[in-house]
């Protein structure tokens, strides 16, 4: 062999060879990321004609709030949402162009029978021949607190988040507007590209998920917070705090005043929290500082994340605040940010004696035999409070729906406790309407927060109290019935 072939013959070798190496790192280490690739229809095409396992609600007869039917078409798997509308915000959708969201994204692998604890039985369904099928998911929601809900909301922007205080329990989560998974899941792919594309440019964002996924100013709510630092800090519930009229914001001419009569100028926190008077308030957040109030927003789970089964977005109080700044985080303004899942989980440590659960929404996945795969336990965050400031302040919150601000809430035979809310972000549009609350009877538990982002009335007469805690009332009602 002469000069020049011997050295063609090793360049063709050591192309060989590193093609041998691409095409077994590819196989080896790059397999997911390429099935994964938007632009690899074929293995689209292969998971779209799965036989996806269904998604269950919490109750006796496991109602399913998606499933898959088999069609005649080339996808054979049609996925379906009997109730499409009513679960869009915890199922999401699984779509061929726009992939998928909520549990249909964070349990992909579990319902489309790829994962890993599925090992042995696709091993199985190979040997067999036998088409294989996914996992199940077995969620907390109860349909009929979820009905409720929605219900109560009747359409109006926003949304509701019901927990179970001792576990983390996710009873209900209904975001409005909504929509009909089922038309982005449709198999008429450019059909179902139009729904997609309709909603995406829908002002009113249906597809939004305003409980978990966006935060807001929770306004008035987030007293409750401050409230419960002051008692961390050794304060009662019949501590004086002074409640002018108007309060000058440390370092600026403008004035903080109240949006009701706070019944004098030096009240105590139990009347500050009935009447949810600003002046009163700031002043307790300027007593306490800043480093406390963030200490007590962060343990009841602030500036972290929760419930990542549908990527919840983390609640904010900010850092480096100065005197004003403070003033207004007391009372839930300035850059204080809070979803409705964060408000609804302040209420249920309160109410869970000071312990924070950690809010979860999959109770188990099963396998395509119906023997569980996983099985969640519920987890403590921590302790937000002692167990003798939290009954302290859940008897304050108790008093703003017997003798304060929230009394449409009030429900007979239960206790029930709660905390209204009005938070303006920009003069220019209507305030957001909060309720928090908490109902026992029985020894049986609910949490509920509700928010509304906008309301069809004017201005001077949206509050927490008039629009929200009667949706929050049904809602307990249905959870505790």
């Amino acid at each position: 062999m002469n000069k020049p072939i011997r050295r063609v013959a090793v360049v063709a070798m050591i192309m060989f060879a590193l093609l041998l190496a691409n095409g077994s790192y590819a196989a080896m280490f790059r397999t997911q990321e390429l099935n994964e690739n938007p632009r690899n229809r074929r293995a689209r095409d292969a998971e779209f004609a799965q036989d996806r396992g269904a998604i269950v609600a919490g109750d006796e007869n496991k109602t399913v709030l998606a499933e898959t039917t088999e069609v005649r078409d080339r996808f054979k798997y049609q996925r379906t949402y009997p109730d499409g509308e009513l679960y869009a915000a915890l199922t999401g959708y699984y779509s061929y162009d726009h992939a998928r969201t909520g549990l249909e994204n964070s349990y992909n692998t579990e319902l489309a029978g790829t994962d890993d604890s599925l090992f042995v039985r696709r091993l199985i369904d190979m040997i067999t021949n036998r088409t294989p099928q996914g996992a199940s998911i077995e969620t907390t929601i109860l349909p009929e607190v979820q009905q409720a809900a929605a219900e109560a909301l009747d359409g109006q922007k926003g949304a509701v988040v019901a927990l179970d205080p001792k576990t983390g329990a996710v009873l209900g989560l209904v975001t409005s507007p909504t929509f009909d998974p089922n038309e982005i899941a449709s198999h008429d792919i450019s059909k179902a590209d139009k729904a997609y594309q309709e909603l995406n440019a829908d002002k009113q964002r249906p597809l939004s998920n305003r409980a978990a996924r966006e935060i807001y100013p929770p306004g008035s709510t987030f007293k409750l917070v401050t409230a419960a630092a002051a008692l961390e800090a050794g304060l009662k519930p019949d501590s004086k705090v002074a409640s002018p009229d108007k309060l000058r914001l440390p370092g600026t001419q403008t004035d903080l005043g109240n949006d009701s009569n706070c019944g004098g100028t030096q009240i105590t926190i139990s009347q500050a929290l009935n009447v949810s008077c600003n002046t009163a308030f700031a002043n307790l957040g300027l007593q306490l500082g800043q480093d406390k109030l963030r200490a007590q927003a962060q343990k009841f789970g602030f500036n972290q994340r929760h419930l990542s089964d549908l990527g919840a977005a983390a609640s904010q109080f900010p850092d480096d605040l100065n005197g004003a700044e403070l003033a207004l985080s007391s009372i839930g303004q300035f850059d204080v940010a809070a979803s409705p899942l964060q408000m609804a989980m302040v209420t249920a440590a309160i109410a869970n004696d000071g312990v924070l659960m950690d809010p979860y929404l999959v109770n188990t996945v099963r396998g395509p035999d119906l023997q569980p795969i996983s099985t969640h336990r519920p987890t403590e965050v921590g302790a937000t409070m002692s167990p003798e400031n939290a009954r302290l302040l859940k008897q304050m919150m108790v008093g703003v729906v017997t003798d304060g601000t929230g009394g449409r809430a009030a429900i007979d035979g239960f206790t029930v406790g709660g905390k209204t809310g009005t938070a303006q972000s920009d003069p220019k549009r209507k305030p957001f309407a909060w309720f928090t609350s908490f109902a026992e009877v029985d020894g049986k538990q609910v949490a509920v927060a509700v928010m509304i982002e906008d309301a069809d009335i004017e201005r001077n007469d949206i509050s927490g109290g008039r629009l929200a805690a009667p949706i929050a009332r049904d809602v307990m009602k249905a959870a505790l019935a």
